[in-house]
């Protein structure tokens, strides 16, 4: 067990795969500790419940969103306004419309995440299939099924020091400039200032999970050829995208209505996914320590304010929520399956297990 106080790690982004991840994971628990089987008791049923028509209103709800915020940015830069303006207030101007439709994209990909969990629909997997692959190859340009492999390994092993996925975890005693990885110390010390293309690193570098474009890396290791061919036809949506979108627009109006809002998406990813998985006194376990429980707890429930919560599908204050039942239990259940789990743990004597910090000075807080 190590204090995460005396662990660096650099944060990457989230989430299933061609498993079958219907069934919950249940691993024995620390005497101290409620199984996941009791606590599932203590939860209503409803927390459970997927309803397909729901999670497709707030799909189309943040596809209406994206549209509202990213088709007054294009048609700025189609204006003899902006084209008139000198080149400094060029790129000044759309400033607004890029934070808001980089948000937007942040939004849809957190639709995303749940078909990457098969919660947006239980009834037929098709769903979740094509939902994932708009919100997140088109979207979000995040190669949908390549993604919810890698995603899925991080809830496996969520808070182990070695085989977590998402989170590079590093031992500060184990020197990583000594072992010779030169480029890791200042790497560290400069993460949050490369918080907008962290995400674009991670997804065609592969560092530290494996490639998310081109298949290779840790992630692939013994998959199927099924799943190849899958990553192949969700990184070809994503670059036929990409690449439609490139040759429509041309390289500077593609830069400005997608590049930099893409951008912002990233650094709203980074950002949530390092705080909710960063808080003081936190733990990681090896082999001999680790359980699914006991890792579910070291994780943190942000609270951004009911408007980023709410907007975000919240991602952020029910992420305890989440990762002990991430594949059954839908976005918009995840505030009152807090509640309860919170009652529950104070009844049974254990709340201080659960994790909860209050993050309204959000862009304080990750500087």
């Amino acid at each position: 067990m190590h204090p995460k106080s005396k662990v660096m790690s650099t944060t990457t982004s989230t989430i299933t795969t061609q498993i079958d991840v219907n069934e919950e994971v249940e691993l024995s628990s620390s005497s101290k500790l409620p199984t996941l089987s009791e606590i599932r008791r203590n939860l209503d049923p409803n927390i459970f419940k997927v309803s397909t028509s729901l999670s497709l209103r707030y799909f189309l709800t943040d596809l209406l969103l994206i549209t509202l915020t990213t088709a007054p940015l294009y048609h700025l830069t189609q204006t003899t306004f902006y084209h008139d303006l000198p080149l400094p207030l060029q790129l000044i101007t759309p400033i607004p419309l890029q934070l808001a439709s980089g948000f937007s994209s942040w939004c849809m990909w957190c639709i995303g995440h749940d078909a990457g969990h098969g919660t947006v629909s239980k009834d037929n997997k098709i769903v979740n299939e094509v939902v994932g692959e708009i919100a997140h190859s088109v979207f979000s340009l995040t190669p949908f099924s390549n993604w919810r492999m890698s995603h899925l390994k991080h809830h496996l092993n969520h808070n182990h020091l070695t085989s977590d996925y998402s989170h590079q975890w590093f031992v500060r005693e184990e020197d990583p400039i000594k072992n010779g990885e030169w480029w890791m110390k200042p790497a560290y010390e400069t993460r949050m200032l490369q918080l907008p293309i962290l995400y674009l690193v991670y997804l065609l570098l592969g560092i530290p999970d494996g490639g998310h474009v081109i298949p290779y890396g840790r992630m692939w290791e013994g998959e199927p050829s099924s799943s190849y061919i899958r990553g192949y036809i969700s990184t070809a949506i994503t670059c036929l995208t990409a690449g439609g979108l490139l040759a429509w627009m041309g390289p500077l109006t593609f830069a400005t209505v997608v590049f930099v809002p893409w951008c912002v998406m990233s650094t709203w990813l980074f950002m949530v996914t390092y705080l909710q998985h960063h808080s003081d006194g936190g733990k990681l376990y090896t082999d001999d320590t680790w359980e699914f429980v006991k890792g579910g707890f070291e994780t943190v429930d942000r609270d951004y304010g009911d408007f980023w919560n709410t907007m975000s599908h919240d991602m952020m204050n029910g992420h305890v929520m989440h990762h002990l039942f991430f594949a059954t239990v839908p976005h918009y259940r995840l505030r009152e399956g807090t509640k309860q789990l919170k009652v529950f743990l104070e009844e049974r004597g254990v709340a201080g297990i659960y994790k909860e910090v209050e993050t309204k000075n959000f862009v304080v807080e990750i500087l």
